[in-house]
């Protein structure tokens, strides 16, 4: 949403450049501050040491001729200081510059009687003479105990002035420097993070009214880039739940056409031939052959529905197996005289062959024949005038069989689909070979329950070998 991007864009903006203006103004404040401070220290530090520099040089001398005031001027023009003496009244009774104050003027008695007792001042003052605030030390004047008075030693701090004015011009312009910099840094992270907010909300959008194949294209590292890859796994999730739903959809709809269509044809063919026996169409001698029809269209409705159900049971965990050792060699010895006939009728032999040190398969008695009936079943249905080989031998911890014939073979579009319900590899061809085209799709769940596996090997006109691995008892 726009609004939003705008919002966050202007607090980050506004927020850093007030965050960066506010610190910098208190930073300029304090440092102009302590800094005046610091330069006032300094310069009365420094006042006082030459002001005890001149009393060196004159504390000597307690009364004060031409070459007393030679010296003061020389220390006036040295240390660009005006310099007054005063004696213990406080009178004014020399001075380097007599444009100051005028002599014979007398000195606050405070600070009189504070030098007389030996002690020093620092005190601010505005003489009459001197336009500018002025700062002055004030220290005796004499030696040891004899103290003769005391010396003022004066300048203006101008220059203190100027120096934090400058200071505070310069930190003005640092100030201004720095909000201009602040603003370019908080609008390029200001960008950096709404746009790929924005980014993220536009393609949850998508994601929200269905495009899942919608991805976020956002590489930082970041918590925005962990939320980006967290909301393209909840897509990627999304997209393989929304695949696997219209599979499923697929499913249900090609379930419900083909149980429709496997019930219908032998309904309408029960229905004609009750049709035509009760309205006396048929002779009583041809009546056997249509009884006999019926009959066998029953029994194959009656396999769809035990197929179906059977399908449906193992598909919803209700089937429940009996697990015993059995032994593999009678088991496809009878699986192969149960289909005998069937296979002598289509002029194809069956084999069985079973390895010597095969050890017994762990597994329920009634879903194993079930399997081999299915297998074989399939395996004769589509071999004419060939063989048909049922084996067993040892696979590791696994017993293996395996049914082979020489048949038509499976095409290759069609291998992985033979599993599917009611997928019949047959279709378009003779409907002379009846079938539910479910019988695979029970193999492998039944398999899958045993924790087997099968697979199934072909080639057109050449055979089929499926092979299932059942564990032994070994395993177990």
């Amino acid at each position: 949403m726009p609004g939003l991007n705008r919002s966050i864009f202007l607090r980050l903006l506004f927020s850093s450049m007030l965050t960066m203006l506010l610190g910098l103004c208190a930073v300029g404040l304090l440092v102009s501050f302590f800094t005046k401070d610091y330069f006032t220290e300094f310069k009365k530090e420094e006042l006082l040491r030459k002001a005890k520099k001149v009393n060196l040089a004159m504390q000597n001398t307690s009364t004060l001729n031409e070459d007393s005031k030679d010296l003061l001027l020389f220390f006036d023009q040295s240390y660009d200081t005006r310099i007054w003496l005063f004696d213990r009244n406080g009178k004014i009774v020399a001075t380097s510059s007599q444009d100051e104050v005028s002599i014979g003027k007398a000195v606050d008695p405070s600070v009189v009687k504070k030098v007389t007792s030996g002690e020093s001042a620092v005190l601010r003052m505005q003489p009459e003479t001197i336009t500018q605030p002025t700062l002055a030390v004030v220290v005796p004047w004499g030696k040891d105990d004899k103290v003769y008075g005391g010396i003022v030693l004066h300048t203006p701090i101008t220059g203190v002035k100027e120096t934090i004015r400058g200071l505070r011009e310069t930190i003005l312009w640092a100030s201004l420097f720095g909000i201009v910099l602040s603003a370019g840094i908080a609008a390029y992270l200001s960008w950096s993070i709404s746009r790929p907010i924005q980014m993220i909300d536009r393609s949850a959008s998508r994601i929200g009214m269905g495009d899942y194949s919608e991805r976020i294209r956002i590489s930082s590292k970041d918590e925005i880039g962990d939320l980006a890859a967290t909301l393209n796994k909840m897509a990627e999730k999304l997209e393989q739940t929304d695949r696997e739903k219209k599979k499923s959809e697929q499913i249900r709809t090609h379930f419900l056409a083909n149980v429709s269509h496997e019930l219908r044809t032998p309904l309408t063919a029960i229905q004609g031939f009750l049709e035509a026996l009760q309205d006396g169409l048929i002779e009583e001698t041809g009546r056997q052959k249509y009884y006999s029809i019926l009959y066998n269209e029953t029994l194959h409705m009656s396999r769809l529905v035990d197929d179906l159900l059977d399908l449906i049971r193992l598909e919803n965990e209700e089937v429940s197996l009996a697990l015993i050792p059995l032994d593999v060699g009678p088991m496809l010895e009878k699986a192969a005289f149960k289909f005998a006939p069937e296979a002598a009728d289509k002029e194809t032999s069956l084999i069985v062959w079973v390895e010597d040190d095969v050890p017994k398969m762990f597994a329920d008695y009634d879903r194993i024949e079930q399997i081999l009936n299915n297998l074989i079943k399939n395996a004769v249905k589509f071999t004419e005038r060939g063989q048909i080989r049922i084996a067993a031998d040892k696979d590791g911890d696994y017993v293996r069989l395996t049914v082979a014939d020489t048949g038509r073979g499976i095409p290759e579009r069609d291998r992985e689909l033979i599993w599917e319900r009611f997928f019949k590899a047959d279709s378009g061809r003779s409907d002379t070979k009846k079938g539910t085209g479910l019988g695979l799709s029970i193999v492998k769940e039944l398999v899958k329950l045993h924790n087997g596996t099968v697979t199934v090997e072909s080639a057109v006109d050449q055979g089929t070998m499926f092979t299932i691995r059942i564990p032994s008892v070994n395993m177990s």
